[in-house]
């Protein structure tokens, strides 16, 4: 079923993809609720429905292979076969790079850590950079949600760390469904933010620092009960 379900969203989004230019311009509160109600949901929801592979041997290789053919894709100008390639390196990535997690402590220092590292980079450092000095650059380093006559856009590191914190939530038992649905919310709210006040004048808004919040809120009680046993649960 997990994989009826994975075709027929690909399906529904390609058809997206496609088709969403014909469709009319819509109010910017309505192309904010379609990205973050339906669009998101839909792209993430590959995402869970792909966690049984996270321990898959060959990640690595997968994941560079999808890197390559996304570059190769972006190049080609073929940006639906590219945002499906980065949707799925950023993934395979995310969950190679969790197998070296031994303790989930490390997990939640990344979570505390990332708000900060991210939200400096989007103010100061080399996410401001890109997006102001090169955006092309930026394009090709983001995941693209169009709405008619629009662009929204997460970048990959968004997808790295949701793959993550999911499979992470997974690996140790916490609340994968609540963990899933709470980072969408922290996505729509940074969302309605960024089109809404623009804080840093970029367009956008760091998404890292709702994300991890969204991860350690909706798991904290967990979190403090593992934590305190030792040794920490595989």
């Amino acid at each position: 079923m997990g994989r009826a379900a994975s075709v027929l969203i690909v399906a529904g989004l390609a058809a997206w993809y496609v088709y969403y230019d014909e469709l009319p311009t819509l109010p910017t509160g309505a192309n904010v609720a379609l990205v973050s109600a339906v669009l998101l949901p839909a792209t993430f929801a590959l995402v869970w429905l792909a966690l049984p592979m996270r321990d898959a041997r060959g990640l690595p290789a997968v994941g560079a292979a999808l890197a390559i053919l996304a570059a190769v894709w972006h190049v080609a100008d073929w940006e639906i076969a590219a945002n499906f390639a980065k949707l799925g390196a950023a993934t395979a990535v995310a969950w190679w790079f969790l197998a070296y997690f031994e303790r989930l402590s490390w997990v939640v220092a990344v979570a505390a850590a990332i708000p900060f590292v991210d939200a400096i980079s989007v103010w100061r450092g080399p996410t401001q950079h890109i997006v102001t000095e090169r955006p092309q650059l930026f394009d090709a380093l983001s995941y693209g949600i169009p709405v008619p006559h629009e662009v929204f856009a997460l970048g990959l590191p968004d997808i790295l760390f949701f793959a993550l914190f999911l499979a992470a939530a997974a690996r140790w038992r916490l609340r994968v469904g609540a963990t899933w649905a709470a980072m969408l919310l922290s996505f729509g709210i940074t969302i309605v933010l960024a089109v809404w006040t623009d804080p840093f004048g970029i367009g956008g808004l760091p998404a890292l620092p709702g994300l991890s919040l969204a991860f350690l809120a909706v798991n904290g009680d967990l979190l403090l009960r593992q934590l305190r046993r030792r040794p920490e649960r595989e």
